[in-house]
């Protein structure tokens, strides 16, 4: 339990550290733009986990989620851009075939936050909409656009969504 405690307070300080280097690095070129702060946290991640062995393994977290993070943003990304065109071929069709109905996700997630964030990312996402949990947290009720196999879209959101969010916070 200790070594548990140890990688969760090891977390923000490098988390902080790495961002004293991303504002070092934006000082030193003298911007603070976007490309600026982007390259600047990722040449920190870079010099710490260069030095990893003088963090510690109760440290390793940090790289970890930090890269679960990274993976996480690109899923995401991707996600929205499928999604969102599919909805719009849906809408601009002359002809509407959405099946739209409600699907019952069991959740892994046990957490507040952890099922707060899901059910926020799943609505965010075009062509669902994240509806109720249930009073025992453990499914999430979602409103989906085009339903054409229930199955999958449960699937997509318990192994994609959810694994990699649980990555991220866990």
């Amino acid at each position: 339990m200790s070594e548990t405690r140890s990688a969760a307070a090891g977390t923000p300080a490098l988390l902080v550290l790495n961002l004293l280097l991303m504002l070092g690095w934006c000082g030193a070129f003298g911007t603070f733009n976007v490309w600026a702060l982007s390259t600047g946290f990722v040449a920190g991640y870079c010099a710490l986990w260069l030095t990893r062995h003088l963090w510690g393994e109760q440290r390793g977290a940090y790289f970890r989620r930090t890269f679960a993070g990274f993976s996480f943003a690109l899923f995401y990304a991707r996600a929205l851009v499928v999604s969102a065109w599919e909805v719009a071929k849906q809408v601009l069709s002359p002809t509407i075939t959405a099946r739209p109905g409600v699907i019952a996700v069991p959740l892994t997630a046990k957490r507040d936050v952890e099922i707060a964030t899901l059910a926020n990312l799943v609505t965010l996402t075009p062509g669902t909409m994240s509806i109720d949990v249930s009073n025992d947290r453990s499914t999430l009720y979602v409103h989906v656009m085009l339903l054409d196999d229930p199955e999958a879209v449960e699937a997509d959101i318990r192994e994609n969504f959810e694994a990699r969010l649980l990555e991220v916070l866990r």
